[in-house]
């Protein structure tokens, strides 16, 4: 080092004493100078304080990743790996010199320290324990102490909850960053983030936020312990130890007075502390802070600056060579010199190497910083071909780095892909900034600037949206300041306090957005509530008052007023009889609540006196006595639809006079379900299905099939009762309405059930079926289906026209679609006998036997079938061609063995066909317990003919017919 230039000072003391500030006057009073610091950030914030004084004409900016020179550059700041070398400057400056004992970056601190003067001044700002060291190593030097500015007070830990305002929570990972900021923003409204890996451009935007007061909280790396000067009032410290990059230690009383000194600006005190989660400071780490006293430092890490670049092996062994001084010693392995080893090692690299240029290229390569943190093997792979490049063209390829940059400039992501990314330009801005290692300099370093201003905008947003709450924010502001919260609500029940939006009032409830802590979301419930008290009220006055047409009830049970929920339905004391829960809050208070409730409450008793009105009409009916009364209730407590089977023995209790009673109130006796025709419309049918479900305390309610559908899909999972309730019965894989099934039993009546009998149009018109899928109804009906294919006849136009087709029984061309059937409007077809109709059993056809058609008349005309062909065979062309087939179903009776999904009737046993083809019946347990008539078990006789106890119904359709059979 040169001892014959100007003066040489070491101006040392604690934070918050101006030093950094003296340097930038002194600069400015020379004609050129230099200052280095110790953080890019750092940098960029003295940067912009000298342009503001002087201009950008004559200042410039160069770190490791940004180059700002202009053309009469006359001051220079830099970061202190970036500082230029034998410029001649009249001034130079190094701060935070106390880093030359620093394992990763100290040796080139010292190296400056030792090497680098001005031409009439030279300042080191520091620590004053780096006065002993600087004394021994730096000839005449000069020493200036600055004080304080302000105390510094020790205030013991606290919760995060209850730190003050202006605080700073220091952490030492980035998960424990984002921890903490996460856990301000949801009690404190959010946090400014500040880490070393910020590009200066995102960083100032989280500062400025900070500065400006829109959040009252920072969280920081010990980054901030590098001279980065905020206005902040007290440190908390998360831990009192690190990771250092080979292990845990605890933090030295030193670094901890350098982070908390952040506290306390000028002439303000400042305080520190910790959070909760880190113990307690011992009382000499307390002393020693609030007293700056520390152990001096007494070993700098040096490593030698005469490199030998003859070789690599020369240059590593000049890299290696020891101190000249017990007071330098050698640090940890830096990063170049490990990667110079590695690509020493790499034959693609070493046969490259052919004189001291080709090491000194190598070496300058190696330097490149991992700012990517990826490991050795994929930076060193990278170095490598960086340097072929620069090795073979004397340039970085253009079309290789431009695919480098545009895999990383992409905006759409979350924080950590952002700060990856960032990460990774920073790499090529660095190799932007070597002059002569690209084509176009001034191309690439736009290039790479962009895409980090790109990436640092959206890094920003990300963090902003992530960890700062703005209405709570806002809203702790007004609170501190002790200001009344102006509360509003417009049209659309959107609650504002103090022009933030806090949520929305729907119905009579007000919902609160965002996520807040407990003490501000008391603050925003009292202010919305003052606000909403009085509306709470119109509210309630207008929905009282509201016609009924402006309420709804959906299908899994909840009360809506408009588009608005107000309430749900809850289970009664009687089916039919629903009870209420109003949606209110307990601030509206219980007069709205009452008249709430009392509207919904008649609202839902007219909504179902309206749609099951015959039921309620039948069962306060007088003239409905005896039997039939009970059975009455039994419909009412069934919503108007019971399964034949499940009543079997009550329906063959009911005499003919009873059964009229039920009749004119709509009850139709079927063959497979006994209903009332009216309730099977689609609002009464959407009703029952939630008082049903209420009623078994469903926690899912079924939906309603959609109207108008004669089939529906089965569906998996539904519960026991659901067709029924929905006004279908489940056959096959599909269901079919219990109304349209009954017109369906009226076709099959006529056919040859033992025999055999094919499908008709009408049936498949019936079903809107394709042949396939009537199968399959039949099938879950009890028939067997027998495929058979045979040759296709073709029809002879008929001699007379064919009878007009009946509303029962509407024709439809093949192929079946699912047609335009008559809904549940459509009047009742005439009830059929009160037994099974296919096959018909004695013991299930009240009022009489079940009379069989007779044999068919040779003299008569045959009866055809509506929609069978006629058995004419076409006549055969002349020409050999093969006939068209067509598929038919044969279907015969054959009840299958009971349903094992349901539970099993005491004393039912499996339907099986009687001798001669005969099918036993499906009503109910017989009432002999299954002997015979003599008392025997085995199958029951029955004579030819029983005598009928009761006279038969003249009202009866079947009456005609059994009189004629009788004759």
């Amino acid at each position: 080092m040169d001892t014959n230039l100007g003066r040489v000072t070491a101006v040392l003391g604690p934070t918050n004493t101006g030093k950094t500030h003296y340097a930038i006057e002194r600069m400015l009073s020379h004609r050129t100078g230099v200052i280095g610091l110790p953080l890019r950030l750092l940098a960029r914030e003295v940067y912009d304080r000298i342009v503001a004084i002087r201009g950008p004409s004559v200042v410039a900016l160069v770190t490791g990743e940004e180059r700002i020179v202009p053309a009469r550059a006359a001051y220079w700041v830099c970061t202190v790996e970036a500082m230029p070398q034998g410029m001649g400057t009249d001034f130079v400056a190094i701060d935070e010199v106390q880093l030359c004992a620093d394992p990763e970056r100290g040796h080139v601190f010292t190296d400056r320290l030792l090497n680098m003067r001005g031409q009439h001044e030279t300042l080191f700002m520091g620590s004053d324990t780096m006065r002993p060291t600087i004394a021994a190593l730096v000839p005449r030097v000069q020493f200036t102490r600055r004080e304080r500015f302000s105390d510094l007070t020790y205030t013991g830990p606290k919760k995060i909850s209850r730190m003050p305002g202006r605080t700073a929570i220091v952490g030492f990972s980035v998960d424990n960053v984002y921890a903490i900021a996460e856990l301000l923003r949801r009690q404190k409204g959010g946090a400014a983030v500040v880490m070393g890996a910020l590009s200066p451009r995102t960083r100032n935007a989280q500062v400025e936020m900070y500065q400006n007061g829109d959040v009252d909280y920072l969280v920081a790396t010990d980054a901030i312990g590098m001279g980065l000067n905020l206005d902040i009032r007290h440190v908390a410290f998360s831990a009192t130890s690190k990771f250092d990059g080979q292990r845990i230690r605890p933090l030295m009383p030193h670094e901890m007075a350098q982070i908390a000194g952040r506290a306390g600006r000028y002439m303000q005190p400042g305080t520190f502390g910790v959070t909760g989660e880190a113990g307690p400071l011992e009382d000499f780490q307390i002393d020693a802070i609030q007293t700056h006293s520390f152990k001096p430092i007494d070993r700098l890490m040096w490593r030698n600056d005469r490199l030998e670049f003859g070789t690599p092996e020369a240059l590593i062994a000049s890299l290696e060579a020891p101190s000249p001084d017990m007071m330098l010693v050698r640090g940890r392995q830096a990063d170049d010199l490990s990667s110079l080893r590695t690509l020493n090692e790499l034959e693609g690299v070493a046969g490259r190497i052919r004189d001291a240029r080709d090491v000194r290229l190598l070496w300058d390569v190696c330097r490149i910083p991992d700012f990517q943190g990826i490991s050795h093997g994929e930076h060193t792979t990278m170095l490598a071909r960086i340097f072929g490049f620069l090795h073979e063209r004397g340039r970085v390829d253009g079309d290789w780095l431009a695919r480098q940059i545009k895999r990383i400039d992409k905006t759409a992501g979350d924080i950590d892909m952002l700060s990856k990314r960032l990460a990774y330009i920073r790499t090529w801005t660095y190799v932007a900034q070597r002059k002569g290692w690209v084509d176009n300099e001034a191309h690439w370093r736009d290039a790479t600037r962009a895409v980090e201003d790109r990436l640092s905008d959206a890094l920003h947003h990300a963090l902003t949206n992530r960890f700062v709450d703005r209405r709570t924010s806002v809203l702790l502001r007004r609170l501190k300041m002790k200001e009344g919260l102006l509360a509003d609500i417009n049209d659309k029940g959107e609650v504002s306090v103090e022009g933030e939006t806090l949520g929305r009032l729907e119905g009579f409830r007000f919902h609160q957005t965002g996520t807040t802590g407990p003490d501000e979301a008391k603050t925003v419930r009292q202010a919305a509530t003052q606000a909403l008290r009085p509306e709470f009220h119109l509210r309630a006055d207008r929905f009282y008052n509201a016609p009924d047409t402006e309420m709804d009830f959906t299908e899994q049970g909840g009360l809506m007023w408009g588009d608005q929920a107000v309430g749900k339905l809850v289970k009664g004391s009687e089916a039919l009889r629903p009870g209420v829960e109003a949606f209110v809050d307990d601030d509206a208070g219980p007069e709205v609540m009452q008249r709430v409730t009392r509207r919904l409450q008649h609202f839902i008793d007219r909504k179902v006196a309206a749609a099951m009105e015959p039921l309620i009409e039948m069962s306060k009916d007088e003239a409905v006595t005896g039997l039939a009364r009970g059975f009455a209730f039994r419909m009412l407590e069934n919503f108007g639809i019971l399964s034949r089977q499940d009543v079997a023995t009550e329906v063959k209790e009911l005499d003919q006079d009873a059964r009229g009673q039920l009749r004119k109130h709509g009850i139709r006796f079927g063959q497979f379900t006994i209903f009332q025709q009216l309730l099977l419309k689609p609002a009464p049918t959407r009703l029952r299905l939630v008082l049903w479900s209420l009623w078994n305390d469903l926690q899912e309610f079924p939906e309603a099939p959609p109207p108008g559908l004669v089939t529906v899909p089965a569906a998996q999972g539904a519960p026991q009762g659901y067709y029924t309730m929905a006004g279908y019965r489940l056959a096959g894989a599909r269901a079919i309405r219990i109304d349209m099934l009954e017109r369906l039993a009226d076709l099959l009546r006529p056919a040859d059930s033992r025999g055999g009998f094919e499908g008709t149009a009408d049936m498949l018109s019936i079903t809107g079926m394709t042949l396939e899928q009537f199968a399959d109804l039949m099938g879950g009906l009890g028939y067997a289906a027998d495929k058979g294919e045979r040759p296709k006849m073709k029809a002879a136009a008929p001699d007379t026209p064919p009878a007009p087709t009946t509303p029962d029984a509407p024709i439809v061309p093949e192929p079946p679609t699912q047609p335009d059937v008559p809904t549940p409007d459509t009047p009742p077809a005439p009830d059929i006998p009160d037994a099974p109709i296919v096959p018909v059993t004695p013991e299930e056809t009240p009022p009489e036997p079940p009379v069989e058609l007779p044999a068919q008349d040779p003299d008569m005309p045959p009866v055809e079938v509506p929609g069978t062909p006629p058995a004419e065979v076409p006549v055969q062309t002349a020409e050999a061609e093969a006939p068209e087939t067509e598929v038919f179903y044969t279907f015969t009776w054959a009840p299958r063995r009971q349903n094992t999904r349901g539970p099993r009737r005491e004393g039912q046993g499996d339907r099986q066909p009687r001798k001669g083809g005969k099918p036993q019946g499906k009503g109910g347990p017989r009432r002999d317990g299954g002997m015979g008539k003599d008392g025997s078990s085995g199958p029951k006789s029955y004579e030819a003919k029983p005598k009928r106890d009761k006279p038969i119904d003249p009202d009866n359709p079947f009456a005609a017919l059994a009189a004629l059979k009788e004759k």
